[in-house]
């Protein structure tokens, strides 16, 4: 669900202009930043299956990163640190808090969709849910690809960006949805667990410091 959460990220900068929409996107992946860092630091886990080049879908124990409990925290904490960045903006400010933590559980919700029943809603032995979607790739990949056209109609008119930065914008997520679809359906195996969190933490760090990078116009408002 990588370009989903980027395509939530696209809609709610919709809400507040004047907040750069790398701020969005990267309180949209958020939690995933937070996994494969921990799956890094061996404090959560990534198993490839047996049946991996079939299904496309490791197996997770992440708790820390995506359980609901842990989910809402770091949606809070995201949002107070909106929240204290944006003094700038007055009262405006709270409604920036709460677009950045909303932006950082849609993740969650979006997860529970299509992740097998695996996240977990406090910690380890807690009871575990989500909807599989993926096991229908065909429908998941066409509402993720909804989710990122309709972040992208949102997004693009009324931006106050050049032509050629909101037309990158818009191929930069293009590209990682093609990505997420090669990456869901006919991808390699990664050669290690390891090596698949250190290659999705660089992408994922990628994207968002390119589309923070994009945004950053002297022409927008203030």
């Amino acid at each position: 669900m990588f370009a989903g959460h980027m395509g939530v990220g696209l809609a709610l900068q919709r809400a507040e202009r004047r907040v750069n929409v790398g701020v969005f996107v990267a309180a949209g992946l958020l939690l995933d930043m937070v996994l494969w860092l921990f799956v890094l630091l061996g404090w959560e886990t990534v198993t490839l299956p047996a049946d991996f080049t079939r299904t496309h879908q490791p197996e997770f124990t992440f708790p820390y990163s995506h359980g609901l409990l842990a989910a809402i925290g770091w949606s809070a904490l995201a949002g107070a640190t909106a929240f204290a960045a944006y003094g700038r903006l007055g009262p405006s400010r709270k409604r920036v808090a709460a677009l950045v933590a909303a932006a950082v559980f849609s993740h969650w919700l979006l997860d529970a969709l299509v992740h097998r029943p695996e996240l977990p809603l406090a910690g380890f032995g807690s009871p575990r849910v989500g909807l599989g979607l993926w096991q229908n790739m065909s429908v998941a990949l066409a509402v993720e690809a909804a989710i990122v056209v309709f972040g992208l109609c949102l997004f693009l008119p009324g931006c106050h960006l050049s032509r050629g930065r909101r037309a990158a914008l818009a191929i930069l997520t293009l590209v990682v949805l093609g990505f997420t679809v090669v990456g869901m359906t006919s991808a390699q195996p990664p050669p290690s667990p390891k090596a698949m969190a250190f290659s999705s933490l660089a992408a994922v760090l990628l994207v968002c410091a390119l589309a923070g990078w994009l945004a950053k116009l002297p022409s927008m408002r203030r």
